[in-house]
């Protein structure tokens, strides 16, 4: 059971390498890293501010 699922472990992390190779994927995850970037610097305390 053990080595089935490191097989399948191994199987989709060489899936997700691959996709993220893809030129477009990158710009996709670039784009996302921008906004959440711009997101934090607007200094906003999100929910942990809330004071509950």
């Amino acid at each position: 059971m053990g080595m089935m699922r490191n097989l399948i472990a191994s199987g989709v992390a060489a899936k997700v390498v691959q996709e993220l190779r893809k030129p477009q994927n990158q710009a996709k995850i670039k784009q996302f890293i921008r906004d959440f970037q711009a997101k934090n610097a607007k200094g906003g305390k999100g929910q942990a501010g809330r004071g509950y």
